[in-house]
């Protein structure tokens, strides 16, 4: 069994700051906003669906970044969770009351060590790289 998971690494601009958007999950789990692929979505269209779900955002996102995940949940399942860039203007977000606990905007940094996974942290360094790199500011 193998599901399919797309997300994004969503962060703004704020008084020349980059800003990382993290939700906590009701596991107590710091990460992204992400979620399955219904029938007939592209990656695309299901992480901004997700997105929109689970924080009130509506985002574009950058697919030229990609980071894909792989692993096996302790139920036996394998998981490919496939993550993009999304910027957001600093608007209001607000949670999904029956998946997300927390939300949370952090510098860098403190979004590097709040991210539960390792896995998870490694999409972070390489999405703020890529921003940064790619003056997406």
């Amino acid at each position: 069994m193998k599901e399919i998971s797309a997300g994004a690494v969503l962060y703004t601009v704020r008084q020349n700051e980059i800003l990382y958007l993290l939700i906590r999950d009701f596991h107590g789990n710091y990460g992204f906003p992400k979620g399955h692929l219904e029938e007939g979505e592209t990656l695309k269209e299901a992480a901004e669906r997700e997105i929109r779900e689970e924080v009130g955002l509506d985002v574009e996102t950058d697919t030229d970044f990609r980071e894909d995940l792989y692993y096996i949940m302790p139920n036996g399942i394998e998981k490919q969770a496939v993550y993009f860039i999304g910027r957001f203007a600093d608007q209001n977000y607000r949670k999904q009351e029956e998946e997300v606990d927390e939300i949370l905007l952090l510098p860098y940094e403190e979004a590097y060590r709040t991210i539960t996974f390792d896995n998870m942290r490694e999409v972070l360094a390489k999405g703020d790289r890529y921003i940064r790199e790619d003056h997406h500011e």
